[in-house]
């Protein structure tokens, strides 16, 4: 740690002559089942292979639920590294991000270290959680600090805070629309990027087991099928919503032991109150959702908005129009048909 610095007792750090109260580290045990792949590419990311190397500060990214919040915890596990998460969000400031001050109870100002800063001058794991919530002013004031430079400014406390040679940090990313674009200069900085994508079914059983021991056997199998059909389908259940739909099911298959819900019914109850009635028919969601994205509709022109088809305002009114001719004139030869003797 820099000479200027000072751990003191009880979590508290000083620099230059002001004390920071330092967050707790996030105490989780959990194991990453299958995958070890992207496990592996996360921790190189974190290797420093000579004394003019630095870490890399990688993207976690894939769908909601998908296990990126556990893919960094376990690999802070793996290094036997603390573990500190931040959740960013829309409204996040600078000093949230770094440095909060906290009126006291004798009335000063105390100084509380965000996880972030907390894992800076411990030298542990931070993970910025939905990192793309985040505005661009508070992922400014992290642009030293992920690069070479290593360091971040609190204009709060008026102190430059330097990041301790063990400090590991990576940005966990969902593949959904975000309130704020990160802006270049900051995703030039978060690099690699390490994609997520959904276990395959026997991966996904294992998980299952390990959150849910109790579940049924006959239940877990259910779920999983399921699970693995969305993933064919590219709809965005994910094995979170699977723990929780199965974790629901089995509280209810419980609460109705005086009068017994069979399991089909228990786990399509827990299947449609999780995720909504449209998860009980997969293929029909799947295609209303093709629908909506264009994949099986003609597309509108302007003139659509204000004309019907057949109007002769409608700037292709000629082309309906030549298509109208062919079948009154098939119509008339009809008739005419009709009207010939022979």
């Amino acid at each position: 740690m820099d000479m200027q610095n000072s751990e003191l007792p009880s979590g508290r750090v000083e620099i230059d002559n002001v004390t920071l109260h330092l967050a707790q580290p996030h105490d989780i045990d959990s194991e990453w089942i299958g995958q070890r792949e992207i496990l592996d590419q996360l921790i190189a990311c974190w290797l420093v292979v000579d004394a003019k190397d630095l870490p890399l500060s990688p993207r976690l990214v894939g769908p909601p639920g998908i296990g990126k919040t556990a893919l960094g915890t376990a690999a802070a596990k793996v290094r036997e590294q603390e573990l500190y998460i931040y959740q960013c969000t829309a409204d996040t400031r600078p000093e949230d991000l770094l440095v909060t001050p906290v009126l006291a109870e004798n009335g000063r100002i105390a100084y509380h270290a965000s996880p972030l800063v907390s894992a800076m001058l411990r030298g542990g794991v931070c993970l910025l959680d939905e990192g793309n919530r985040m505005n661009e002013k508070s992922w400014a004031s992290l642009a030293p600090l992920l690069d070479h430079r290593r360091y971040a400014e609190s204009i709060v406390a008026g102190i430059t805070i330097p990041a301790h040679r063990d400090f590991r940090c990576a940005v966990t990313m969902n593949q959904d629309e975000s309130t704020y674009e990160i802006p270049d200069y900051i995703l030039s900085r978060l690099q690699p990027t390490l994609a997520l994508d959904y276990p395959n079914k026997q991966d996904e059983m294992a998980i299952l087991k390990y959150h849910l021991p109790f579940a049924e056997v006959d239940m877990l199998a259910m779920t999983v099928e399921f699970l693995q059909k969305s993933h064919d389908l590219k709809l965005e259940f994910s094995t979170r919503d699977g723990i929780n739909l199965l974790r629901y099911a089995m509280k209810r298959m419980y609460q109705s032991q005086e009068h017994p819900i069979n399991k089909d019914n228990s786990w399509k109850e827990a299947l449609a109150k999780c995720l909504g009635d449209d998860a009980l028919d997969l293929d029909a969601l799947a295609d209303r959702q093709r629908r909506t994205l264009g994949g099986d509709s003609v597309p509108l022109g302007l003139g659509d908005f204000f004309f019907n088809q057949g109007d002769p305002m409608h700037p292709d009114f000629d082309e309906f129009d030549d298509d109208d001719d062919d079948d009154d004139d098939m119509e008339l030869f009809d008739d005419d048909d009709r009207d010939i003797p022979f």
